[in-house]
């Protein structure tokens, strides 16, 4: 999709484009690290939009290999996700849970409609006796204080053959972003995975080259967002210091990010490939 091309879940009535013409919704930073307001992102702003490009084919691909039938977006933010999976016909109705207010308030407002509704809600405290056909949580497992604990409640709400589309950076990015915990490899992230009694179906890799000139010039990337005191946080975190000199050596000025699609191990033995 064009960045600039509208998101949405269905075609809206006059009053519905009025609300997604709006901008965030009261209380939301639109330039946080931790979500992406696609209506707010500044066009001047390469950085942003690059990271929004990232987030948007993340999602596509999703949509691509997500299993038909009933769906969830974890930590869905603002609800854009959400609205470019149900471009599939196949996949829906779609549940959009995340712990901000805000940002829930955001998808209700520019994205709801008879095949999506959001609500407020930890993803470990959600409980559904119906089970999902499909999961998606793109860049949240890395947030988290358990990311185990996390993908074992999200496999637990498959339905038998159910899939889990997810994804984390492969590089280290718990230095530079106070809202990361958890650093990842490839290797780490599938093993996850495996834990959980999950089979990968499909795997699909990005990289995001990093422009240090451009990259400051917007409002989202700046100083005061990264994490403050990086020379006493790498001198009281030397492991993360050597991590960071070995991925850059290896990889240059580079994230890259790694998207797993799992499925349940109990599917049917006639369940079809996922298809990229």
């Amino acid at each position: 999709m064009k960045l600039d091309e509208p998101i949405g879940v269905d075609e809206p009535d006059s009053a519905v484009a009025s609300r997604r013409r709006a901008g965030p919704s009261p209380g939301l930073d639109p330039d946080s690290l931790e979500r992406l307001v696609p209506e707010a992102i500044d066009p001047a702003d390469a950085a942003a939009r690059e990271t929004l490009a990232l987030h948007v084919e993340r999602y596509e691909w999703a949509a691509r290999v997500a299993k038909p039938g009933r769906l969830l977006d974890c930590a869905c933010g603002v609800g854009y996700g959400t609205a470019i999976l149900l471009r599939n016909p196949a996949l829906g109705p779609a549940l959009g849970v995340d712990v901000s207010p805000e940002a829930i308030a955001h998808a209700n407002a520019h994205h709801a409609g008879p095949r999506a509704r959001f609500v407020v809600c930890d993803a470990l405290a959600l409980e559904d006796a119906e089970g999902f056909d499909t999961i998606v949580s793109l860049e949240t497992i890395e947030h988290v204080a358990s990311p185990a604990r996390l993908v074992a409640k999200l496999a637990s709400l498959l339905r038998p053959g159910g899939r889990l589309v997810a994804s984390v950076p492969t590089t280290p990015s718990v230095d530079l972003n106070p809202h990361h915990r958890h650093d990842f490899t490839a290797r780490s992230f599938r093993a996850l995975g495996a834990r959980n009694g999950l089979v990968e179906r499909d795997a699909f890799a990005q990289v995001q080259r990093l422009a240090l000139g451009s990259a400051w010039r917007g409002r989202r990337f700046t100083a005061a967002k990264l994490r403050p005191n990086l020379p006493g946080y790498y001198a009281s975190h030397p492991a993360a210091l050597a991590r960071r000199i070995a991925t850059t050596l290896r990889h240059g000025l580079a994230n890259h990010y790694l998207t797993i699609c799992w499925e349940r191990g109990d599917a049917r033995a006639d369940a079809g490939p996922a298809t990229s």
